[in-house]
């Protein structure tokens, strides 16, 4: 297990990186499924503006910038327990096994979004995405988490390598 610096260092990385792809590959459903891909990420605004939230569709400051603000600052907070309770062990693990670690923190992550939190502070992507879309993001989200760790070991590799 990481002690909390390299965890928090490591996490905020590794959440921000889930958080573009994630981000990107729930815009294209949203798009597809509700003819605006700023709508998913406004109906996660219903944290702060309640479920009316969902209703708008285009891109505005107050419903898609404070969603996206939410689905990140969230991103990083599974990102830091990620690396906390997964990042030590999967240092020098394949990239197959960085990529199951990704995708099942993604996995306990949608149960407590969607089982154990209150509706209020759900990610709201329920209000305007079907399942099959919302689990394309959490398969994204589980992917970015790997990503990020994949891209740490590459780095460390090739410093080691360096004459």
């Amino acid at each position: 297990m990481k002690s909390w610096c390299p965890a928090w260092s490591d996490g905020m990385a590794a959440g921000a990186v889930a958080s573009v792809l994630s981000t990107l590959v729930l815009a294209l459903a949203s798009r597809k499924e509700a003819g605006s891909a700023c709508a998913c990420l406004n109906a996660t605004s219903h944290w702060i503006w309640g479920d009316g939230a969902a209703l708008h569709d285009g891109p505005s400051l107050r419903y898609t910038a404070a969603g996206y603000l939410i689905h990140h600052a969230a991103s990083c907070f599974w990102g830091v327990l990620y690396e906390r309770s997964l990042g030590g062990r999967l240092e020098e693990a394949p990239a197959v096994l960085k990529v199951a670690g990704g995708l099942g923190a993604a996995g306990f992550a949608c149960v407590v979004d969607y089982r154990m939190v209150p509706h209020r502070l759900s990610p709201g992507f329920e209000l305007r995405l079907s399942r099959p879309s919302i689990a394309a993001g959490y398969v994204a989200f589980g992917l970015g988490l790997a990503l990020a760790g994949i891209h740490r070991a590459g780095k460390k590799r090739f410093r080691a390598d360096a004459p």
